[in-house]
């Protein structure tokens, strides 16, 4: 493959995560070069995936987008060149890692369920969602992250990928009740904190509604805290990263809580000043460990 065409592609699927994932970026941009070109590839496929889900297109024309993108991996699964930038860097992903195709086509599995949604009932439904749209993208990057992926460490990886999704359902309950129409609250856990439907929809914030949301929140915690415990486990080069997407999407869940738990008519996200700062807190660390 000419090089300088790679370098291009690389540089296409570079520009996806940068518009669409600050915070993605900004902690996998600090990984060796060939590493973070390996990254941009995966998130650039994740993000085609989404988008054929969630789009405004109408159902049967997001259907169509999601069989094509299927269609593309199945050729790329059996050796064909595929002309698009995506599957030339992602063909390079492949070759230069033990990677497993499974969790691509998981990951389509879940943007599926998205387009035929309903309302998850209990927490075993949106962990099995959350594993679908999330855990899988943490099994495509853990041959990326670790050299030697033990079986702990693929649950690690599938638990990270849980706790960030949980941590965007929680970030953005408001838009995707307004936007999508979409609530990712599980029913029982809504029934057992007494907070309803017809609440949510008035983005009513009350003790139920804090009790229910940090309930989901302290889970989604105690999945990081268990993900940190494992982090010497993954490639020298790649802890800090790691340990800084964690720390970034933890601080997600303290801005929710700073801005009285609204997450029904803003967005609260960590700046990047913050960012830095977290950055600099863990090398420190790193180096007195």
């Amino acid at each position: 493959m000419d090089t300088e065409q790679l370098r291009a592609d690389f540089r296409y699927c570079e520009t996806i995560i940068k518009k669409h994932s600050k915070s993605f970026y900004y902690a996998f941009s600090q990984l060796p070069p060939k590493k973070a070109n390996a990254v941009y590839a995966i998130y650039a496929f994740c993000r085609i995936a989404d988008d054929c889900a969630d789009s405004n297109q109408p159902q049967a024309e997001k259907l169509e987008s999601l069989q094509r993108l299927k269609k593309e991996l199945d050729l790329f699964r059996d050796g064909a060149e595929v002309d698009h930038p995506l599957w030339r860097t992602l063909r390079r992903v492949f070759t230069d890692y033990e990677m497993d195709i499974q969790p691509f086509y998981d990951q389509l599995n879940g943007q599926w369920m998205d387009m035929n949604f309903s309302i998850p009932k209990t927490m075993h439904e949106l962990e099995i969602y959350s594993y679908y749209v999330a855990g899988s993208v943490g099994l495509m990057l853990l041959p990326v992250l670790a050299s030697n992926a033990s079986g702990d460490l693929r649950s690690s990886a599938i638990e990270l990928g849980i706790a960030m999704q949980i941590t965007n359902i929680l970030r953005d309950v408001g838009e995707d009740l307004h936007k999508k129409q979409r609530i990712y609250l599980p029913e029982e856990e809504m029934e057992r904190f007494r907070y309803s439907k017809a609440d949510l929809r008035q983005g009513l914030i009350n003790e139920s509604f804090v009790n229910l949301w940090e309930s989901l929140a302290k889970h989604a915690e105690s999945l990081y805290d268990g993900f940190d415990r494992s982090i010497n486990l993954f490639d020298a080069d790649s802890r800090l990263p790691l340990s800084l997407s964690v720390a970034v999407y933890k601080g997600i869940l303290d801005a929710v809580r700073g801005s009285n738990y609204d997450c029904f008519s803003k967005r609260n996200y960590v700046s990047k000043e913050k960012m830095i700062n977290i950055s600099a807190t863990i090398e420190n660390r790193s180096q007195i460990v």
